[in-house]
């Protein structure tokens, strides 16, 4: 990891997490050593990620959390994983959306990082069911006509599904379902909770599951963003093969073994860098 003596708390922490995912558990006196920290700002680091759900503490260091099938994490929690993979998969994302074109946008934290993306694209219609991406159009478009009366030229539309409220702020149900299923997407930009070859793409909540199927039957074009640690886990509920989906957008991450097993399946895989590096397979 080298000198991390200035890292800010959540890049620590992020990189903490990755250690563990990456070796199975570590101590906490070998954190402190590779990043150049005191015991008790390991410890902290700790604390911080176990309150997450993200590492479960152990005597002398931490091992990966095994969740349950149907755990889901809420939206707050989930926010601060992969930060940086994320960041880098919403700017390759942002270029497959055209101007003027539907778009779909389902719920999820990689999708967040979107949005905050496509603010700055003329004249895409909006379709969501997530709140939170709701909130990013709403909040630029309101900065934006604080210094005056006329809507910003190009601003999208924005049509928020309707539905009942998930842990990661998502609207799912039969309101949502019916809305999805009378519309019509370029394309659909959406996360996952789990992503393999065997099980598609899956989450651990059922009633977003049958509203995520509604979104990939109404897209002519089905774009997933996931990050590296995605891959292999799976939820309790399949929504979609791989074979549904036309791209995935992930990141550098993502094993040697996994891109090829992507690229055998898929029409398209876009694996992004920093400083909008991107490599298309």
């Amino acid at each position: 990891m080298g000198d991390n003596q200035n890292l800010l708390a959540e890049q620590r922490r992020a990189l903490i997490l990755d250690e563990v995912r990456r070796r199975g558990g570590v101590r906490v006196n070998e954190l402190t050593r590779k990043l150049k920290v005191s015991d008790m700002t390991v410890r902290r680091d700790l604390d911080a990620l176990a309150r997450q759900g993200a590492v479960e503490k152990v005597h002398g260091g931490a091992v990966p959390v095994a969740e349950a099938t149907a755990h889901e994490p809420g939206f707050e929690a989930k926010s601060t994983l992969e930060l940086s993979a994320k960041e880098d998969i919403a700017r390759a994302a942002a270029r497959m959306a055209a101007p003027g074109s539907a778009i779909a946008l389902a719920g999820g934290t990689t999708v967040f990082a979107l949005a905050q993306q496509l603010v700055e694209v003329p004249d895409l219609t909006v379709v969501t069911n997530s709140v939170r991406v709701a909130d990013v159009f709403h909040s630029a478009q309101r900065s934006m006509t604080a210094v005056g009366p006329a809507a910003r030229p190009g601003a999208a539309t924005v049509v928020l599904t309707g539905g009942v409220r998930t842990p990661s702020d998502t609207l799912v149900g039969p309101v949502a379902d019916a809305a999805i299923r009378s519309l019509h997407f370029d394309v659909l930009f959406i996360g996952v909770h789990g992503i393999s070859a065997e099980a598609g793409l899956s989450t651990p909540n059922l009633a977003e599951s049958e509203t995520n199927r509604h979104f990939v039957r109404s897209a002519r074009r089905v774009v997933v963003l996931a990050d590296h640690t995605k891959w292999g886990t799976v939820g309790l509920s399949s929504f979609a093969t791989l074979e549904e989906v036309d791209a995935l957008v992930t990141d550098a991450g993502l094993p040697a073994t996994a891109r090829a097993e992507v690229s055998e399946r898929l029409p398209e895989l876009v694996v992004a860098g920093p400083s909008g590096e991107v490599v298309g397979i």
